[in-house]
């Protein structure tokens, strides 16, 4: 589910499952070899494909030239909040993982995340990251529960290809939530295809809600000092968030027959060229291409429209954590992956042209559009450090890139963030599979019950 400056807050997500990275077995991680510490670190979800691993294979063999006393085990990993405690009840879980900035104080508030505060200030880059970031991984002591690594706007991603068989021009995308409409009508009526896809199942329902909320300016949920949360999801931009999915559906009959997408679902239809238009976090391209097969060359990317009085733009991001379970000479080894393979990018240039260097060779995505979790100016330098590598489309996601630093970013809900997104998501599967479903009324009922949920 899943989406880094930010003044934005987190992320979706999808999945949480774990298997051996090519050529390492379970026995292998289980078992020390020449007295080095063996670190098991998250690499990509299940389907990744053969580049991928090549280059994180070409990763590992730096690190440990560098780090000769610590063994790297990578493992598939994708994370869904709902098993996690299952996996780490059971050990499944890697030593290093990322996990979405929504999620992060619920697992630092249960104990689930290793304490890294000493670590992080030895490195000597606390201060460097955006406060409000850094906030989503600090307890009410000030103690630091993990690396803000990544972070990411809102965007509505297209297929061009599909916008000129419709008579659209790719380059000029639309700018509000009517041309939105207007433009999968079109889509629909001459491809065939489903001009417009909304995630609906496994809490991404609730995220996309929400998103679309934000952008249309209301809230579904306002925080008050006294660390309570009041549901505010029976407001007029969820309302007509939810209109529009309706007309789509029911009226235009352009949104198509898939009505129980999620993020991984969803990306495979649009890579597989079945969707005109969808949102998620800006950040998704990589997996697009990395995971789903997309072709470049049919992408384009822009910012999702706002209207109302209050608009913004939901964000998101992961952080770096590492597993309470581990052992001091494990956390310290787990620290130094993390220093390395997640932060030293942002920081510093050798780092940023060595890992862009690197996964240019092995035909992975560089220069994908993110948000910075340190500074704008120091992003941009970065892309200057990185320019002779950047390998993605960037001319087919300037309608984002020009557009994005003009929104006004908005972090996702705080509290019972994933409980309250489960629940919008049986009121977005509502009004997708009953064409006379009251709107009014399930706004009502989804409200008192998030509240319900606020209050435990």
């Amino acid at each position: 589910m899943k989406s880094p400056a930010r003044g934005l807050l987190t992320g979706v997500a999808v999945a949480a499952t774990v298997g051996a990275l090519a050529g390492c077995s379970a026995a292998d991680a289980d078992q020390a070899t020449d007295g080095k510490v063996e670190l098991r670190v998250a690499t990509f979800p299940p389907g990744a494909d053969a580049a991928a691993y090549e280059a994180f294979a070409a990763q590992e063999k730096q690190f440990e030239a560098d780090n000769p006393d610590i063994d790297i085990i990578g493992v598939e990993y994708e994370w869904e909040g709902p098993t996690f405690a299952v996996q780490l009840a059971g050990g499944s879980l890697p030593d290093v993982f990322t996990v979405p900035f929504t999620d992060s104080k619920t697992l630092l508030e249960n104990g689930q995340l290793m304490d890294v505060t000493d670590e992080m200030e030895e490195l000597g880059y606390t201060d460097s990251f955006n406060p409000i970031i850094l906030d989503g991984v600090t307890d009410d002591e000030g103690r630091i529960f993990g690396f803000p690594r990544q972070a990411y706007a809102m965007g509505l991603h297209y297929n061009r290809d599909l916008f000129e068989q419709a008579g659209l021009d790719p380059d000029s995308p639309p700018t509000t939530w009517d041309e939105v409409r207007e433009y999968a009508q079109q889509i629909s009526e001459e491809t065939g295809k489903a001009g417009y896809a909304q995630m609906a199942i496994n809490n991404t329902g609730g995220w996309q809600l929400t998103a679309q909320t934000v952008a249309r300016g209301g809230r579904t949920q306002t925080d008050g000092q006294d660390g309570t949360a009041t549901s505010t999801i029976d407001n007029d931009g969820t309302k007509a968030t939810l209109q529009f999915l309706h007309d789509l559906r029911w009226v235009d009959d352009s949104f198509g027959s898939k009505v129980d997408l999620d993020w991984g679902t969803i990306n495979q239809e649009f890579a597989a060229g079945n969707i005109g238009m969808y949102t998620s976090g800006s950040d998704v391209y990589t997996a697009l291409v990395r995971d789903f097969g997309l072709d470049p060359e049919v992408y384009g990317l822009t910012v999702v429209p706002t209207e109302g009085a209050d608009p913004g733009t939901l964000g998101g991001g992961d952080i770096a954590v590492v597993s309470p379970t581990v052992d001091d000479a494990t956390k310290a080894a787990a620290v130094t992956w993390i220093d390395w393979y997640y932060m030293q990018k942002l920081l510093d240039e050798d780092a940023a042209v060595l890992d862009a260097k690197t996964l240019s060779e092995s035909g992975q995505a560089v220069g994908t559009p993110v948000l910075p979790v340190l500074s704008r100016e120091l992003y941009e330098e970065s892309l200057g450090w990185i320019e002779p590598y950047i390998n993605v489309p960037r001319d087919q996601m300037t309608p984002f890139t020009d557009a994005i630093w003009d929104q006004t970013p908005v972090g996702e809900p705080k509290k019972s963030t994933q409980e309250v997104y489960a629940l919008l998501d049986g009121v977005v599967q509502t009004v997708l599979t009953d064409e006379n479903a009251d709107i009014d009324a399930l706004l009502a009922q989804a409200q008192t019950d998030a509240q319900a949920l606020l209050d435990q």
